[in-house]
């Protein structure tokens, strides 16, 4: 039954807000059922719930109102965590060339990382009534986004986003994890027992799922923390030769952050990979350019961001999700253990 709210002054029109909360729905539940917003089938069940609290509250929607928020503008936003970042400037380009197919504007947003930015710039491109909204950075642990997304939806935009960010949003997952479980079983048929791993900052969920991919067949590996950087590697691996010394093998979650530990091995005089291995994640450009030529694991970064906007640009339904696989390319920074 809708719990319906007594709060409404007498007189007041109600909101769709009170019509939501009445029916113990989302916003953008309530907006798809009342004003066929979003694209997506709401369950029986849910679309009684919402006409009837409609119903007892005497709502009515507001036709303008509607009318402006059903209609499509020619922007679309792309929030990235950092566009001077290779692996987001490849999403972005992909996205953009799709974009560019359907005569749209793209604003580029730089989130540094920052949900509570991110979050804004969401809340800024719903007040300018952008199209459609591209999540390009991972998600992070234990920050809610339902609310703004929805609020989003519920206003007539489009979301999709690389990495599952919520239920209704399309997705383009790239196998982060399967990735991560490429690269250890390649060091371990090298022979390589003694591996430190170079991850991220702590909790994006694309770190978690590098590493657990990892861990998976090397359940102890020697873990420093770092920046998405050159620099963060390259002090992240002189941290991991000074602690542990034997160390045959460095992964790092990314190509920023292997080209940095590709320079800590130089200057520690430690030979690649006669001494020590080196694997990094993402197979970018500078991979090949690197001496040794990196071993890494490859994912179309382009073709990522290419499918994401495809998926908010149709008309169909939300919440579908497009794998991209995951391929490791083997060179010249990896071989076995010396004896």
């Amino acid at each position: 039954m809708p719990r319906t709210s007594s709060t409404r002054p007498p007189g007041s029109a109600a909101t769709l807000q009170q019509v939501a909360t009445a029916a113990g729905v989302s916003l953008a539940t309530a907006s798809r059922v009342l004003h066929g917003s979003g694209g997506r089938r709401v369950a029986e069940e849910l679309a009684e719930r919402v006409t009837a609290a409609a119903a007892e509250l005497r709502y009515v929607a507001h036709a303008p109102a509607q009318s402006l928020a059903r209609s499509r503008s020619t922007v679309v936003g792309v929030l990235v965590h950092d566009i001077a970042d290779p692996y987001f400037a490849a999403i972005a380009a992909g996205a953009m060339q799709v974009a560019r197919e359907h005569d749209l504007m793209v604003l580029v947003a730089n989130t540094f990382r920052d949900p509570a930015l991110e979050r804004d710039y969401l809340a800024r491109l719903r007040a300018q009534r952008a199209r459609a909204v591209l999540l390009a950075g991972s998600a992070f642990a234990g920050e809610p986004f339902a609310e703004e997304l929805a609020g989003f939806a519920a206003a007539g935009g489009r979301v999709a986003a690389i990495g599952a960010r919520g239920e209704g949003i399309d997705t383009v997952e790239p196998d982060h994890a399967g990735g991560g479980r490429l690269v250890a079983e390649h060091l371990t048929a090298l022979g390589h027992r003694e591996i430190g791993v170079v991850t991220g900052p702590a909790g994006l969920a694309t770190v978690a799922q590098r590493l657990s991919g990892f861990t998976e067949v090397v359940a102890s590996p020697h873990v420093v923390g770092a920046d998405f950087t050159r620099e963060g590697g390259r002090a992240a691996a002189h941290e991991l030769l000074r602690a542990y010394p034997r160390i045959t093998a460095l992964f790092a979650l990314n190509d920023l952050m292997a080209a940095g530990v590709l320079a800590a091995l130089r200057e520690a005089g430690r030979s690649v990979p006669g001494e020590v291995s080196v694997v990094g994640f993402d197979d970018l450009p500078v991979a090949t350019d690197l001496t040794p030529g990196l071993t890494t694991v490859r994912l179309d970064l382009a073709g990522i961001g290419a499918q994401a906007m495809r998926l908010m640009l149709d008309d169909e339904p939300g919440g579908r999700t497009c794998p991209a696989p995951a391929e490791l390319v083997i060179r010249a920074s990896t071989g076995p253990v010396r004896s």
